[in-house]
């Protein structure tokens, strides 16, 4: 009786475990308020031909029961762009009809719709596609594409890897060793930080390096993913430990690393992905050198800034046999040159926050546009997004999703925004346990 006890006990564990690390993949999406503007396209997939006309239609509730005659103010437009159809009207049959929106080139178009109501401002969206297997990047790879990067990589190859490793007992387990872990980057001194979960039980695994999403932060490593079989690997970009408490993250994000996706951008040498790219092939090396590392079956997994970085490994290093790349960021960078949406960081938008697009800083994109990255993965991969993405619109990342020429599986979730749903994470995990875990 103790030892089945213990065993659905340690199942339970594992079960949590797993929860919170999907958790931690989700971006937060709000549960809906008690008003909800619910705002739908008369195609069911939200896609259509360029120049067939799209109808929205409009409907305001409140705890599930539609409400009329309430105003509503609506925009209609290339996302991110200005609109091109915009107005105002009053639900007085309590929905309304937005017609003569299209699109005269491969695109999204997305429909925003605000109200007021009992002093509070709401806002829906509906975001539909044209032909968006026929966008083309805007990006041009730059001539020296291919030798810039392998010359950076034998740079950084001579570099000692001198990794450390801190067993954390606290966050390890009867079956996983959970460790902090660090080692040299593109040159001397300059570190990643990360956390490795490792089996206990002698023999040899595959393994999986997550890239992290945008922003400044901890890291909690993947226990339960590592307990079914499973090197596990999450690391930081910023060089500095990825297990420290209190705000100092906040602190950092706010102050010193604020705004570094814009770092040093007029030039390829300096610019703040430079070292970071590197560290994620470094990643690689530091797997390899494990003792426990199967020495064939890796992948690389990431979202949003995570996605990016895992595209741009894969393209970098044939070591990565497995690519998972959920609404990938750093995609078509140019495209706000080009009268369309790009992907974060938003480059030259038209925005004061935003940087001006001097020639220097276009030559240098150029180097860091995971479109360009994404003509030269090899090995199959999964990818995701939503269409009403707003921080990695679907324009860009199509933009780069049209190159790959790789095996490759889209599920796309229209609804969402940036976030990787519930749903999504379960076709996430399964998905590497195909891949990794297959007998």
């Amino acid at each position: 009786m103790k030892k089945y006890l213990k065993s659905i006990l340690k199942k339970i564990v594992i079960a949590v475990c797993l929860f919170a690390c999907i958790s931690f993949v989700c971006y937060g999406q709000a549960v809906p308020a008690g008003v909800v503007i619910n705002v739908s396209a008369d195609h069911k997939d939200q896609l259509y031909k360029v120049k067939e006309p799209v109808v929205f239609t409009v409907t305001v509730s409140q705890n599930g029961t539609v409400l009329r005659n309430v105003k509503v103010n609506y925009e209609v437009g290339p996302e991110k762009m200005l609109p091109v159809l915009k107005g105002t009207d009053d639900l007085k049959d309590g929905s309304l009809k937005i017609s003569g929106g299209t699109m005269e080139q491969p695109g999204f178009l997305r429909c925003v719709v605000t109200c007021e109501y009992e002093g509070k401002l709401y806002r829906g969206i509906s975001t539909v596609g044209f032909d968006p297997d026929k966008i083309v990047t805007t990006s041009i790879t730059p001539t020296d594409f291919i030798h810039f990067w392998n010359n950076e990589k034998a740079m950084a190859a001579k570099i000692p890897l001198d990794a450390k490793m801190e067993l954390l007992a606290d966050r390890s387990n009867d079956v996983v060793n959970v460790y902090h872990i660090s080692f040299q980057n593109h040159q001397l001194g300059s570190r990643i930080y990360g956390i490795l979960c490792v089996p206990k039980k002698e023999g040899k695994y595959p393994a999986v390096v997550r890239f992290p999403g945008a922003g400044v932060r901890a890291h909690n490593g993947n226990p339960a993913f590592a307990s079914k079989g499973l090197i596990t690997l999450e690391i930081g970009i910023h060089g500095i430990p990825v297990n420290m408490k209190g705000d100092v993250y906040d602190n950092l994000y706010k102050g010193a690393l604020g705004g570094y996706p814009y770092f040093n951008l007029d030039s390829r040498n300096s610019y703040y992905f430079r070292r970071v790219f590197m560290g994620c092939v470094k990643s690689l090396d530091f797997i390899y050198s494990l003792p426990q590392f199967d020495g064939q079956n890796l992948a690389v997994a990431g979202s949003s800034q995570g996605g990016a970085l895992s595209i741009v490994t894969t393209a970098l290093d044939k070591r990565v046999k497995y690519l998972l790349a959920f609404c990938p960021a750093m995609c078509d960078l140019t495209g706000y040159l080009n009268g369309r949406a790009a992907g974060w960081p938003n480059m030259f938008a038209n925005s004061t926050k935003n940087l001006a697009a001097t020639k220097d800083k276009i030559t240098t994109s150029g180097y860091y546009d995971v479109a360009n990255f994404a003509k030269l993965v090899q090995v199959p991969g999964i990818y995701s997004w939503g269409y009403n993405d707003e921080v990695t619109p679907p324009t860009s990342i199509y933009a780069a999703y049209n190159n790959i020429k790789a095996p490759k599986e889209l599920f796309i979730f229209p609804e969402i925004a940036h976030v990787v749903s519930p749903d999504q994470s379960k076709i996430w995990f399964s998905w590497l346990e195909s891949k990794l875990l297959k007998k």
